[in-house]
């Protein structure tokens, strides 16, 4: 009847899995060659702003509409979650030929796109656009610092002025190069890897896309010569920027004309490594400085910690042994700390089966977390595949959840002494952290229709996660709670008191605890600033080499923390130390949640509106409950292992 079960489970599961497998394929991740002339269309995708973090749709706007109409791209459920809607555009290019070229000229502008196009421009939107899957690129100097962007603004407001101008005609470089047709082909390749193949035919010669730049200015132009034109006629070429009295400006009855300019230029940079000036790291030597810095001091100050306990064990398991039975009666009668609580140690912690979910939900992200950062390391989560890193996340995440069930069911046993309410336990595991998730989720989405938004996730998505959720997720969890209740369970190596022993008073004890959270906070700290900056400032991040590091290095400090808080509690003849184990180590949450709310006020000043901070806090919120359940079970399963070898080293009569 078990394997019955089991069987049906994985079936349903894998008839679950097998089609939802193809989002992770994106033909922009295949190596296209193209020949002389050939036409190739640009898309755009979701405007967006460091403003507002609101994504809009690109033709909310009134610009020029592609001739066979608007048609969407199939995006994946990362791209989904992360509000980019990716649309084709007007916008041609005809493989290595020079070009300048008229788009259209709209109507007179009314009110409602005259203050929709300003507020737009004030609140620094970017067009986002993509050639060949490669996002385009602009370049700026401030203080003699050449900065690179990903999109052009919407428009802009000189300074000084009150006036805003709009980018209407855009100057394109295009880097090409020329692949040389041999008796090998191209079949397919990742970012950064080739797959060759032999052939009997020689492949024809041809242009690879190995960059997309941009020069964006505002020209006005005469509306009513424009309006002869149709569209890809050819136009005079613009050498930009102009002055400001021939800039195109936004106002009431104003019509404006769209054109384009387009060059290729030959380079020497090959496919593999066409996104290496995308993914080039700003100030790497404050990076690996900031990094080794951290790693160095926290180490230290970690190893310190963990020798003084081992000596500290050692000298008491030592002193102890050595006596015969009735010293060490004697010795029980005279002196404290943890030798006095042996009898209840391993008492049953307040909130038993909270705790037991809270660490099945923290095995499973943790495992998430190790999975995919190690998989984005060597190189399979590459950039170009947009929203592969969160469509794979989402989808280990659900996978590992019979490793969730396991854990909070077996320490269930192990608690309880019985496998009875497992299913509770199980429901309960795969439905916490999701569940919280879910609400918080649905409350920003909310917000996010109120703006029209393309950052809300349709009603087609809602059904979509709430099908993998029930359909994959919960299964596994309680396939995993099952395999759990036939584990052997882990024997205690003292029995527990009927009566708990009484407590001494300690005021300080939750205080040190918060306190604790600073060390395994110092361990990520300086990466954190890396990862936020790549989230809300429009950065790409792939130092994966590093954030693997920092993992681990976290893992173990929080592993020593929650260890020395354990033994320092079990001292003060303090047996509840279950949760405070948990939270030894989960109370860097606390602080990476303050450090948010610090890079909110100081760094994301210009971070308008409560829509977006609110949406800030609530990914901040998140992202934090996420690292707390992780960390804390860290801590926790490092103490028992510790308590539990502690006391099963101790003789006890």
């Amino acid at each position: 009847m078990a394997k019955g079960w089991i069987f049906s489970a994985l079936l349903l599961v894998f008839l679950v899995i097998a089609p939802a497998c193809e989002a992770f394929y994106l033909p922009g991740s295949y190596m296209h060659t193209y020949r002389q002339g050939e036409e190739i269309g640009a898309k755009v995708n979701s405007l967006t702003s460091i403003e507002t973090e609101l994504p809009f749709s690109y033709y909310s706007l009134p610009y020029c509409r592609p001739p066979g109409g608007i048609k969407k791209s199939a995006e994946n459920l990362g791209e989904l979650l992360m509000g980019d809607q990716i649309d084709n555009s007007p916008y041609r290019f005809r493989v290595n030929v020079n070009e300048s070229l008229y788009l259209c000229t709209t109507s007179p502008l009314d009110e409602v796109n005259v203050n929709l196009l300003k507020q737009r421009s004030r609140d620094l939107y970017q067009v986002n656009m993509i050639l060949d899957n490669l996002p385009v690129r602009r370049f700026t100097e401030q203080n003699g610092v050449t900065i690179q962007w990903t999109g052009y603004p919407v428009g802009y407001t000189p300074e000084g002025s009150s006036d805003v101008y709009i980018i209407n005609h855009l100057k394109f470089k295009v880097l090409v190069h020329k692949y040389e047709g041999s008796n090998v082909r191209v079949v397919g390749t990742g970012e950064g890897m080739e797959v060759i193949s032999d052939t009997d035919t020689d492949a024809k010669s041809g242009f690879e896309i190995v960059g997309f730049e941009v020069v964006p200015c505002s020209v006005k132009r005469d509306p009513e010569a424009m309006s002869k034109l149709t569209m890809y006629d050819k136009v005079e070429a613009v050498s930009c920027p102009v002055e400001l009295e021939q800039s195109q400006l936004i106002r009431e009855k104003e019509q404006i004309t769209f054109t384009y300019d387009v060059e290729f230029v030959n380079s020497d940079i090959r496919w593999p490594s066409r996104w290496d000036a995308y993914l080039k790291m700003e100030g790497a030597k404050i990076h690996w400085f900031s990094i080794m810095n951290s790693l160095m001091v926290i180490l230290f100050l970690a190893g310190i910690v963990f020798v003084i306990l081992l000596r500290t064990v050692r000298r008491d398991l030592t002193r102890y042994e050595e006596l015969d039975k009735e010293a060490q009666a004697q010795m029980n009668e005279e002196l404290s700390g943890w030798k006095l609580v042996v009898g209840d140690v391993f008492r049953e912690p307040t909130s038993s089966k909270l705790f037991c979910v809270m660490i099945g939900d923290g095995v499973q992200i943790l495992g998430m977390a190790i999975v995919t950062i190690f998989f984005a390391t060597f190189g399979f989560m590459s950039p170009a595949s947009r929203g592969m890193l969160l469509t794979g996340m989402i989808f280990l995440y659900m996978l590992l959840g019979i490793l969730a069930g396991y854990a909070a069911v077996r320490l269930w046993r192990t608690v309880k002494g019985t496998s009875e309410g497992w299913r509770s336990v199980s429901w309960s595991t795969a439905c916490f952290f999701p569940g919280i998730v879910f609400i918080v989720l649905t409350v920003l989405n909310f917000m996010l229709w109120s703006r029209n938004s393309t950052g809300a996730l349709p009603i087609s998505l809602y059904f979509t996660l709430l099908s993998l959720w029930f359909c994959i997720s919960v299964p596994l969890t309680l396939l995993g709670g099952f395999l759990g209740t036939r584990a052997e369970p882990i024997e205690f190596p003292v029995r527990t008191n009927q009566i708990p022993r009484e407590i001494p008073t300690k005021n300080y004890s939750w205080l040190l605890i918060f306190g604790a959270g600073t060390l395994p906070f110092g361990t990520l700290f300086i990466e954190l600033f890396f990862i936020l900056s790549s989230i809300w400032l429009g950065r790409f991040y792939y130092v994966f080499g590093f954030l693997l590091v920092v993992l681990l290095l976290l893992v173990v400090v929080c592993a020593e923390v929650s260890v020395v808080l354990t033994y320092m509690h079990l001292c003060a003849e303090d047996w509840r130390w279950w949760w405070k184990a948990f939270f030894a180590s989960g109370a860097v949450a606390f602080y990476v949640f303050l450090y948010s709310i610090n890079y909110l006020v100081f760094d994301l000043r210009s971070l308008s509106g409560p829509v977006s901070a609110t949406l800030y806090i609530g990914y901040a919120f998140i992202v934090s409950l996420a690292i707390m359940l992780a960390t804390g079970t860290v801590g926790f399963l490092t103490s028992f292992s510790f308590v539990h070898y502690l006391f099963s080293s101790v003789k006890i009569d």
